[in-house]
């Protein structure tokens, strides 16, 4: 099973006191949708002011952590024009919590703005924002709400950020310096996020359906991850 490796050279990944004050904060709810070996669908957006584009997008979770704010998977973009063969990548995630990760990123070039904006695209951000705005999310209560946010990064609420390519390489013609934003939905295994890079389009909007089966529903082609 994939495990964390914690970077050291970016402490502002790391929770910081204030979150350590908040160690008693119950984790986001356990979803049988979000787990390792699930399997999504979709397409991510990425048209901009020259012409409308859209991206298939396949995307499988390998690791799941809810205790510990945690979550790793692989994301498979198939019609990318510039590559001769489907890219895949691996991401790692940071699950908001109010106890290892708070709404507000800290790092990659987000500013507390950028967040708020970003998430204030979810409309299931909404009712937190007011509490947000107040203490930054330390007080909010996430253990019961219907959705996960998350930061990717790669690519509940939560942020995904892409690490690496797995089977191109860097001269690719592609990027993943920036993270997605994403919102999963307890209900259904739905997922919506956006893409945050300074340097590309922005609000690149991704959206994914749960295949509803687990190490099935779509099937990778084979990659040793090193």
């Amino acid at each position: 099973m994939p495990v964390r490796v914690v970077d050291t050279a970016t402490p502002s990944s790391q929770p910081s006191s204030g979150q350590d004050a908040n160690a008693g904060h119950p984790s986001p709810p356990s979803c049988s949708l979000l787990s390792a070996g699930r399997c999504y669908a979709g397409t991510q957006n990425v048209s901009n002011i020259q012409k409308e584009e859209a991206w298939k997008v396949n995307v499988r979770i390998h690791g799941c952590d809810l205790e510990q704010g945690y979550l790793c998977g692989t994301m498979e973009a198939l019609n990318v024009p510039l590559a001769d063969t489907p890219v895949v990548t691996f991401w790692e995630g940071e699950i908001v919590d109010a106890k290892n990760y708070t709404f507000f990123t800290g790092k990659w070039e987000a500013s507390p703005e950028d967040d708020i904006r970003h998430w204030s695209k979810f409309p299931s951000f909404t009712p937190l924002l007011s509490q947000i705005e107040a203490d930054g999310g330390k007080s909010v209560d996430l253990s019961n709400y219907a959705y996960i946010f998350m930061v990717l990064h790669h690519l509940t609420f939560h942020r995904w950020k892409e690490q690496y390519f797995v089977n191109v390489g860097v001269d690719c013609g592609l990027t993943i310096a920036g993270f997605y934003y994403v919102c999963f939905s307890c209900s259904d295994g739905s997922i919506s996020g956006y893409y945050y890079d300074p340097n590309s389009s922005p609000f690149q909007k991704l959206e994914l359906k749960c295949t509803n089966e687990k190490d099935s529903g779509f099937t990778f082609s084979s990659y040793e991850l090193q």
